[in-house]
Formats: structure tokens, sequence, C-alpha cells
């Protein structure tokens, strides 16, 4: 990457020590054998880290910043939410103090305030999530950072849990939604003609496993609790994606499919 020049020993330090500052990857040294050096915590590197998705993200700005030519030939999905208030959140995660913020319910023209613990962030389909817990009660809720009208740090801080892990805290989740009552299910998904391979090659959840293939169809398994934004995934594939297991997952989308079609019946009468 320095083209054959020699780099000075204080500007690799300086560069190794903010690799580690900014994407929380260290350099190791192997110092018997030629000083050969290696990343010292190659699981930061896993596909559902937060540094594969800041080093991916860095690999397509480069190349877009390469090819400012191509401009108007480059199109990419818009995140519309507001960089202000999420800069604001992560810097009170940073100092464990409590933030303020007013939000406001699509179905509601009420608005309302809180002051929470937040925990983490999450992006889930264009829309970054809070993650926070209510100081009083300990209770975790999830808000959308575009229903939040303003976001204000506070002063006082807060012990985060220690036992908390992000990871494990949406396990069996499929996206944002969790603990509304829906129990933990082995869902079993016949897909057919492309998206047989689309769900191969992006998984919908980390539990994704190959249990049937067949001439045109591939039948794919998974852990995890089939919460309304998991039905609302697989109602978007239509007739490629069909549910086995559970019967109740399997009815609810058949529900769901007949609800839409009577509303293009009403307007097709109408």
């Amino acid at each position: 990457m320095s083209g054959g020049v020699t780099m000075a020993r204080s500007s690799f330090n300086r560069r190794k020590d903010a690799i580690e500052d900014i994407f929380g990857i260290y350099i190791d040294c192997e110092r018997v054998g030629g000083y050969k050096y290696y990343i010292g915590n190659p699981e930061a590197l896993d596909e559902d880290t937060l540094q594969n998705w800041m080093l991916s993200t860095l690999s397509v700005n480069n190349i877009i910043s390469e090819s400012r030519s191509l401009h108007d030939r480059i199109m990419l999905e818009s995140i519309p939410s507001s960089c202000e208030c999420l800069r604001m959140v992560i810097d009170a995660m940073k100092k464990n103090v409590l933030i303020c913020f007013t939000y406001q319910k699509y179905s509601s023209s009420t608005v309302k305030e809180a002051v929470v613990e937040p925990y983490l962030v999450k992006l889930f389909h264009r829309r970054w999530y809070l993650i926070c817990r209510y100081p009083e009660t300990k209770e975790f809720r999830t808000f959308s950072f575009d229903r939040m009208l303003s976001v204000e740090p506070t002063s006082i801080r807060f012990k985060m849990d220690e036992c908390f892990d992000a990871n494990q805290y949406f396990n069996e989740c499929f996206g944002i939604v969790k603990d509304d009552g829906t129990p933990l299910e082995h869902v079993v998904l016949r897909a057919y003609q492309n998206e047989q391979y689309y769900l191969r090659d992006l998984p919908m959840h980390h539990s994704q496993k190959v249990v049937k293939r067949g001439e045109d169809f591939i039948d794919y398994e998974y852990d995890l609790c089939p919460t309304l934004d998991f039905l609302g995934y697989l109602l978007s594939r239509g007739s490629y994606v069909q549910v086995l297991e559970p019967q109740w997952v399997a009815d609810k989308i058949k529900e769901m499919h007949f609800d839409a079609m009577k509303r293009y019946e009403k307007e097709e009468n109408s």
C-alpha cells in the first residue's frame, strides 16, 4: 500500500494506533521470525460487527470518491434520519449519561417526552433505532430516530448493566421488534426460483440453515421470533416464499395475503 516506500516506525505506530482507536481493531507483532504483524482480534471482522460495517462503508466510499466522474451513474439509498440526533445519542453513550428527547408516534398527534439510558443504536431497513432503558423501571424500549423531534443530553450519569450484550439482546430477533409476546419458533421456509439464491447469498438471520434442496426450491430453517417485521418481510416476497412450519405462521401469512387481495377487490368493485 505504501508503493514500496519505507514507512518510518513513528508513522506506522500512529496509523496502527488510529486503526485501533477508530475501528477497534488492534494490530499485534510476532517478533520471532522477522517482525510479522497480524490482526490481534480477527473476530472484529465478522459479518455482523460494527468494525466490518465501517470498513465496508469506508471501502465503498473510497471507490466512489475515486469515481466522481460517474457521480450521475452511481445511485445510493438515503437514510432519512437526523445525523445530529444520532451524533448526540452516540456522544451520550460514550459518556454514559441520560438523554432527554421528544417524539411523536405515527398514530398519535401527541408529542411525548422521555428521559432514558441510551444503550445502543441499530440500523435496520434504512432507519436508525435507539434501544434504551428507563432508569426507574429498568424496562427496555425501542424508538425510531425519524420520529424524534429533539434530543438533548443531560449531566446525569448512569451505570450500564454489566451483563448486557447487544448481540445477545437481538439474538432471537429478525429486525427491531422485541418483547412483543411472540414466542421463539423453529421456522422452515421454502424459497422458489431466484429467491432461493437471494437467501443463500444474503441470509435473513444468523440461524439460517439449508434443510433440503429440490429441483426448483431450497428449504431454509430458522430459530427466531416471527414478529410483525419478519412477517412483513415474508409478505413482501409474495409467492416466492412459502412457510412450511409452524402452522400458525403459515396461517398468518395466508391471512395477510388474503387481506391484501380483498383491498384490491374493493378497489375494482368501487
